[in-house]
């Protein structure tokens, strides 16, 4: 009966074109259907979300390449793209997406107290922070590296950072790397506002991860230098409410499922991949 109903259904359709081919109409096209909106079950933060039809991102808005706000006051980058794909996935459009500036020092009290819905900000999966919030992803493997001026030639490695004074951001897990080497961190609250420090000499580096690096030195080109390899893993992750293993596995669901149509690499090629080479990403820890 089933297949019989289906039949029935195509060839009403197919008559119907018919018709309308003859009606002398012009020969107009019809209006494209639109997508189906995403059903959820109840009582889901996904659920939820989808519909109230806008969501609240928490993102970097000083990171070139990942989370740097432009001249329409919007952020743009890696993050804000994998923030984009997860909200369409929920059906919002980006429009309807409030975007909140998060630094390192305030991303877990934002999403403790509901100031955000999620956090996609450079953000840095360690059991610490799991202790307070939950992490899907990771969905980048970045590594804390160094920042110096084009022409110092002395400073190649983390080993040179001894006993010497490094620009970091308050809260950052490259500001605890710092102070485990022996450096002396120079701590404030953006990375941007590392660099007069650095121009002016108060201090002989920036650290952080390398992507971050990598970005502050393209938008200052000719400037500053990043030198030595990573000299540690950072995996980025998105941070959300603790314990909501739902919509953590949902979105690790929608990271997978980036991976594998392309948007992903779209994502990375027209933002930090303007400057830094593709990666595989990392597959999410489902823990």
């Amino acid at each position: 009966m089933k297949r019989m109903r289906m039949a029935l259904v195509a060839a009403a359709a197919v008559s119907a074109l018919a018709l309308a081919g003859c009606s002398g109409s012009g020969g107009d096209s019809a209006e494209p259907t639109a997508e189906p909106a995403p059903t959820f079950e109840a009582g889901t933060t996904m659920a939820k979300l989808s519909e109230a039809g806008k969501v609240t991102i928490g993102t970097k808005f000083d990171q070139p390449l990942f989370g740097l706000v432009g001249p329409d006051g919007v952020p743009v980058g890696f993050d804000v793209e994998i923030a984009k794909i997860i909200a369409s996935e929920l059906g919002i459009d980006e429009e309807n997406i409030e975007w909140v500036e998060t630094v390192s020092a305030n991303r877990e009290p934002f999403i403790e107290n509901g100031q955000v819905d999620f956090v996609v900000a450079t953000y840095t999966i360690n059991d610490k922070r799991k202790e307070v919030i939950s992490f899907a992803g990771p969905y980048y493997m970045a590594g804390q590296s160094i920042l110096v001026l084009a022409d110092n030639d002395d400073i190649k490695s983390e080993d040179d950072l001894v006993g010497q004074p490094v620009c970091s951001v308050t809260g950052s897990t490259p500001a605890a790397k710092l102070a485990e080497i022996g450096a002396e961190p120079v701590l404030t609250d953006t990375y941007s506002n590392c660099l007069e420090p650095l121009r002016s000499g108060a201090v002989v580096a920036v650290s952080t991860d390398n992507v971050i690096l990598a970005g502050l030195a393209a938008q200052n080109e000719g400037e500053f230098k990043v030198v030595g390899e990573p000299f540690t893993e950072e995996p980025y992750g998105i941070g959300l409410t603790k314990d909501d293993t739902d919509f953590r596995m949902w979105i690790n669901d929608v990271l997978e499922k980036s991976y594998e149509d392309g948007r992903y690499e779209e994502a990375w090629n027209s933002t930090a991949g303007t400057v830094l080479p593709f990666v595989e990403p990392p597959a999410p820890d489902r823990y």
